[in-house]
């Protein structure tokens, strides 16, 4: 058996992650890690997802896109996150915004900005996170006031990926609404200004790429707005006050997403150790007939299949209209786990090999923590799914 293998797909989406594999295999995995090393963003890889209509996938026909479900779009980002997780992340952001704009914007947002999002020429991120909020998104301090014709937004965000890259952010603010709970004076705003850095809108400044450890070629940056102006018809779905709720329903597919990435990256992780452990002897034998490695490799594998069919059936519940808080915490949080433990284990097989440069799994080791901690921690996907079994097993 090949792992990752998924039952009952259409014709259609089998097509689809074929031709998504195959570019992986052709266009991403020879380059990724000189592409990686270099912090360089993938321009060439970007030009080649838009043709093969990716950033289209979820966006109905009717905008000009594929129409194809959230399971078919978490597929293919594993096939993608496989060959180098920063493409998948270049892809991710958009498609919150898109989602967000699908099921929550007013029928002008979407014949304004959907058929430009499916051909990758409006480009989406995402931006709740604060220089001193993570978790908790309630404590955000960025605020649009009221003026005569509009709004005019002050404030600060944190960890914006595709923030350099992108022309259209989903943009979580506070708003004053006279509700007397905090979730309820919160508005999303679809903010549009220039790719590139330094004042790329009226009153709004994106300061440069953040350095990381991992996950490098895709920029992650900060968003400075002074007095940034915006009229009300920027507001998703048309209403302030609906921002917290709108923006949750988004994380839930950022959330399917990071578990489809962890265990893509795991995925790559196995091939890699399993592929070296053949080759490699000690003691007259390929390493992989010691037993030692044999049983690391059976674990692996095991991990990386429990990650795929937990990210398969929370994509599902979503695409059946469901809501899926408790699934995609599940799936982000054990995939996340696992991709780090399955990496470690490919690292170990490697031996001093692993430590090298030259040798893919360690980008991979680079990489794999970032998913333990994107899209919300392993500890606030455990809070989410605590609470919910709490409240279904009530006594």
């Amino acid at each position: 058996m090949r792992l990752c293998q998924t039952d009952g797909l259409t014709d259609d989406q089998i097509e689809i992650l074929k031709a998504v594999r195959a570019f992986t295999e052709k266009e991403i995995i020879p380059v990724a890690n000189e592409l990686e090393h270099a912090d360089e963003y993938p321009q060439a890889i970007v030009d080649g997802l838009k043709e093969l209509g990716v950033f289209g996938l979820m966006i109905p026909e009717e905008y000009g896109g594929l129409g194809e479900s959230l399971l078919t779009y978490a597929l293919a980002v594993e096939e993608i996150a496989r060959g180098w997780m920063s493409v998948s992340g270049v892809i991710n952001t958009h498609f919150i915004v898109a989602y967000l704009l699908m099921h929550h914007g007013t029928e002008e947002q979407k014949q304004k900005y959907l058929p430009r999002m499916a051909v990758g020429d409006v480009r989406g991120s995402f931006s709740m996170s604060e220089p001193g909020t993570g978790s908790d998104v309630s404590a955000i301090s960025t605020k649009a006031v009221k003026t005569g014709e509009g709004y005019e937004i002050t404030g600060q965000k944190m960890w914006l990926t595709n923030g350099g890259s992108s022309n259209l952010t989903a943009l979580l603010v506070k708003t004053d609404e006279g509700a007397d709970s905090v979730y309820k004076n919160m508005t999303t705003f679809l903010v549009e200004k220039e790719p590139g850095f330094g004042e790329t809108a009226q009153g709004l400044t994106i300061p440069g790429k953040i350095e990381k450890m991992g996950y490098k070629g895709v920029d992650t940056t900060e968003m400075v707005l002074e007095g940034h102006r915006i009229s009300a018809d920027q507001i998703l779905g048309g209403t302030p006050g609906n921002g917290f709720y709108q923006m949750m329903d988004g994380v839930e597919v950022g959330r399917v997403n990071v578990a489809a990435r962890a265990t893509g990256v795991a995925n790559r992780a196995f091939e890699l150790a399993t592929a070296y452990a053949q080759t490699r002897e000690t003691f007259g034998k390929p390493i992989a007939q010691h037993q030692a490695i044999m049983f690391k490799l059976a674990e692996m594998a095991t991990k990386v299949e429990a990650a795929h069919a937990l990210m398969v059936k929370a994509a599902r519940i979503k695409d059946k209209g469901e809501r899926n808080d408790v699934e995609a915490g599940m799936a982000k949080y054990l995939a996340a786990e696992y991709c780090n433990e399955v990496v470690e284990a490919s690292f170990r097989i490697h031996g001093g090999y692993g430590y090298s440069k030259e040798y893919e799994i360690e980008r991979l080791y680079r990489e794999s923590a970032f998913l333990i901690i994107g899209e919300g921690t392993a500890e606030i996907q455990k809070m989410i799914i605590g609470r919910q079994l709490l409240k279904t097993y009530k006594l």
